[in-house]
């Protein structure tokens, strides 16, 4: 079992930045590959970003490729999102989640349903 806490969510200008943490509880913190999904207003959950076990191998959604970095350390049982020049579009409850799976296309934990637990969730606002 994991418990995942997220934090560092808030209010930011446009062009700014921000960095999310998501605190987890468990022993088996390192051998889970941990995402990060954002649910907008009318929208639905949209994933962001993944990050495996070994912290060797990050994908991420197109709309935030070279502004968003994921990160990890097992040290710490903490995941990251760091999140620079950020849009209002990128405005949302962050969720962070963690997955026991591997599947060898990376590209898999797109999907929501490869992860087996969930945070509560951090607000983000873009402002104009």
């Amino acid at each position: 079992q994991v418990q995942l806490a997220e934090s560092g969510g808030g209010s930011v200008q446009a062009g700014g930045s921000l960095r999310l943490s998501c605190a987890a509880s468990g022993r088996t913190f390192s051998t889970y590959a941990m995402g990060w999904f954002r649910l907008a207003p009318g929208k639905e959950r949209e994933f962001v970003a993944v990050i495996r076990w070994s912290g060797g191998s990050t994908y991420y959604t197109d709309s935030v490729k070279g502004r968003f970095t994921i990160s990890r350390d097992n040290t710490k049982d903490t995941v990251y999102l760091q999140m620079n020049s950020v849009k209002p579009e990128d405005t949302a409850v962050y969720y962070c989640a963690a997955s026991k799976g591997y599947p060898g296309d990376i590209s898999r934990y797109m999907s929501s349903g490869t992860f087996d637990y969930w945070g509560q969730g951090t607000q983000v606002t873009v402002s104009s």
